[in-house]
């Protein structure tokens, strides 16, 4: 049998003994001088001689004749003699940092630890560099085969630092850190870049054994975290029970506003981050949940003397805890609600009528305050703003005026009288850029209002007026108006209201096709200017006349004329005429003291009385009421107006007289004057203002009572059977977004329905009701 032997070459055997004196020598000098510089050919030397010892391997291949080629033995890479003299020569080293140490404390000991560990760190990597080689190859292997106690170079140098140095000086590096900090608390400059070098090196030692490479934060928090906290927790709470005491809550906050500020800013110069939140969570506890009932006995305070800033810094300070503001939102509401009843009582004190202008500002005054106060001091927290809410619901809707008045529907009363006010024509009216400041503020306080559906009601009355009699400021301003309320409420709220606009523009286009219809020798045989409005009656709030009323000859032309050629445009309609809305203007020429004459604007009732002086000087109160066939009460109001605006003189006077005698003569005043030529006489007198908003009150009632039969016949429609109860709180549910129902008219409604056979009650259970299909 014949065989063959082949070999490779084997490296040269390198002994440790040989080379580690060198190595060693080099190792210390890094260490203790590197800062004075290290030759490269040194460090290539020192590369090469662990490079050599680590990769002393043999490596032997035998082949024999008709066999396959078979490994003898693998590479060998030796490393653990070298490592384990230099885990000895570091942990020697440890052992003479210590002994300096022994002498140095505070201050002076955290000055030589942190020098050393930069030194030594730093060291350390240039040594984890000379040691790659066996890095890559034996620890490698040693750490892949499971062995706990094998580290890459420099992680080694951390653990042994960590074990042999750090661990026993633990104690009095952190108590020298701590130290330092209440040094900087109590008010003294510290050196910070030092105690951020130790603090990192605490963080650099949390090692994870089961990752060496990766960092955790054990060492940190158990060895200086978890101290830090709790000398945190006395040292505030020692300072804080002392500075309350001697204080003001207003100083007191200033003080805990610095401290968190200082404390964040502490974590951002020297702690680790994650410090942070707990850090700042047990500042929290032990500087304002600990004396959180002091500081909430002085918001109301706060509240009463404006003192917006200190406001602004409790709120900060007290949303940082848990239910920290709960009794403040309480005392928000509370405070809010009685500086409104009061605001209201004081311009109520007079007893005569309330201006409108003068309650809804005062209102908004007080709303404004506060809602400042929330979107600023509070940063519209939905708590504080449901307070402000809620207070402004009910200091709005019951308050001096409303129980005056003995209804919560003044307010909405006044809130359309102050809007009618900024949309009619008027010297007063504010200025145009103004205006949608304004027409917001005024739906600032329609929100709270409970009663929408009463603004409604006067809102179209009145809306109507301005549109039947020319008197809007801008027909862009109603329609901005309209578009407010329509964002509000809805498309419902405001159809009629859009409707009566439409019904403006087809009435003035049928006035241009009358105008062009008609000859102008017709309208020259008038003898006046004639113009009309047609209305749809379904969309405008407009109530029939309460008399008969004789149109005086001069009229009778024009509504003929007009009656003819509105039959021919639209066979089957029928127009009713609503004197009492309208208007016109008679021109004087009976007066010797002007020679131009007066213009008189009046009302049609007006220019029916006045027309009969035309023929006599003197007439009795009968015998204009025969002509006219005005009832009493409309009389009386016509001609009182006429008296106020001395056209007339009545014989006797009118002044407290209840009831119109019949012989009263009303003369025409020859000697009338008036600084301006076009007079407006056609001025309400209080009881006929107070007859409409009462009819109007009146109304809203009936209006009310139709809308709950509705939703509770809805309701019983898709429910079939539902307890009383139940039927209540979904009528209320249903209803309140208009007005709040009360629960004896909806009871009322409930027996209405059954009356009419909509509902029936159960046999077995009186308080259950039953939907009759």
């Amino acid at each position: 049998m014949s065989s063959a032997l082949s070999s490779q070459p084997t490296k040269r055997n390198v002994k440790l003994d040989d080379i580690w004196p060198e190595l060693e020598e080099g190792i210390y000098k890094i260490i203790t001088d590197l800062y004075k510089g290290f030759p490269k050919n040194k460090w290539m030397a020192l590369y090469t001689y662990v490079y050599d010892y680590c990769a002393a391997s043999q490596s032997k291949t035998t082949t024999k004749v008709g066999m396959p080629k078979q490994q003898a033995s693998g590479a060998n890479y030796v490393g653990e003699e070298l490592y384990n003299r230099l885990n000895l020569f570091l942990k020697k080293h440890m052992g003479t940092i210590l002994k300096v140490t022994e002498t140095k404390m505070d201050e002076t000991l955290l000055n030589y630890y942190y020098t050393e560990w930069d030194r030594y760190t730093s060291a350390m990597k240039y040594i984890n560099n000379i040691f790659q080689y066996m890095n890559r190859y034996w620890i490698k292997r040693e750490i892949d085969d499971g062995k706990k106690e094998v580290y890459e170079i420099f992680i080694l140098s951390l653990v042994i630092w960590r074990d042999y140095l750090f661990t026993p000086l633990k104690q009095r590096l952190t108590n020298s850190l701590l130290d330092i900090i209440e040094n900087e608390r109590n008010g003294y400059q510290i050196n910070t870049h030092l105690v951020k070098g130790v603090i990192n090196g605490y963080v650099s030692l949390g090692l994870n054994r089961e990752k060496p490479k990766e960092t955790i934060l054990q060492v940190y928090k158990s060895g200086f975290e978890e101290l830090f906290l709790q000398a945190t927790e006395t040292y505030y709470t020692n300072e804080s029970s002392k500075f309350i005491s001697e204080n003001t809550v207003a100083e007191y906050m200033k003080k805990v506003e610095t401290r968190l500020n200082e404390e964040v800013k502490r974590v951002q110069q020297y702690l680790h981050p994650n410090t942070e939140s707990e850090l700042i969570a047990k500042c929290e506890k032990v500087l304002i949940e600990k004396h959180v009932e002091v500081i909430w006995n002085e918001f109301q305070s706060l509240l009463e003397k404006d003192k917006i800033s200190d406001l602004t810094r409790m709120y900060s300070l007290l949303s940082r805890i848990p239910r920290g503001l709960e009794p403040l939102r309480a005392t928000l509401e509370k405070h809010v609600q009685t500086v409104g009843l009061q605001a209201v009582s004081s311009i109520a004190t007079n007893g005569g009528p309330i201006e409108p202008k003068v309650y809804i500002e005062t209102l908004l005054k007080v709303f404004k305050k506060y809602n400042d106060l929330v979107t600023g001091a509070f940063r519209s927290d939905t708590g504080f703003v449901a307070s402000l809410d809620k207070a402004c619901r009910r200091f709005i809707n019951e308050n001096a005026v409303t129980q005056a008045a003995k209804s919560s529907s003044k307010s909405p009363e006044l809130l359309a009288r102050f809007t009618d006010f900024l949309l009619k024509k008027s010297p007063n009216n504010p200025e145009e850029s103004e205006m949608e400041q304004i027409l917001n503020d005024v739906m600032i306080v329609f929100k709270y209002i409970e009663d929408k559906d009463v603004f409604q009601d006067f809102y179209s009355k009145m809306l109507a007026k301005r549109l039947i009699h020319g008197t809007s400021t801008s027909e862009d301003l109603e329609g901005t108006m309209i578009g407010k309320l329509k964002s509000t409420c809805g498309y419902e709220y405001t159809s009629k209201l859009q409707r009566m606009f439409t019904d403006m523009s087809l009435s003035r286009e049928l006035l241009d096709r009358f105008n062009n219809h008609i000859e102008q020798v017709e309208r020259q045989a008038l003898g006046i200017d004639f113009s009309v409005l047609v209305l749809a009656t379904g969309s405008w709030p407009l109530q029939p006349p309460s008399t008969n009323f004789s149109i005086p000859k001069e009229l009778q032309g024009c509504e003929q004329l007009f009656q003819k050629f509105y039959q021919n445009q639209h066979s089957g309609r029928k127009l009713n005429w609503l004197h009492h809305l309208s208007k016109g203007e008679l021109k004087t020429k009976y007066l010797q003291t002007s020679k131009s004459g007066y213009t008189l604007q009046c009302s049609t009732y007006q220019i029916g009385v006045l027309l009969q002086y035309n023929q006599y000087d003197s007439l009795t109160a009968e015998e204009i009421q025969e002509s006219t066939q005005l009832i009493d009460s409309v009389l009386k109001v016509t001609l009182t107006s006429l008296t106020k605006s001395k056209v007339l003189i009545a014989e006797p006077p009118l002044d407290g007289v209840e009831e119109l005698s019949k012989t009263t003569k009303f003369v025409l005043n020859k000697q009338f004057k008036n600084k301006k030529t076009k007079v407006f006489i056609n001025v309400p007198v209080l009881t006929q203002v107070k007859e409409e908003i009462d009819s109007i009150h009146k109304t809203v009632e009936e209006d009310r009572k139709l809308q709950i039969q509705a939703a509770i016949v809805r309701i019983m429609k898709m429910r079939k059977q539902l307890a009383h109860s139940s039927l209540m709180s979904e009528v209320i549910s249903q209803l309140q977004t208009r007005f709040n129902p009360k629960v004896n008219v909806i009871k009322k409604c409930i027996d209405i329905l059954i009356e009419k056979e909509y509902l029936m009650r159960m046999e077995n259970s009186k308080d259950m009701y039953s939907y009759i299909a």
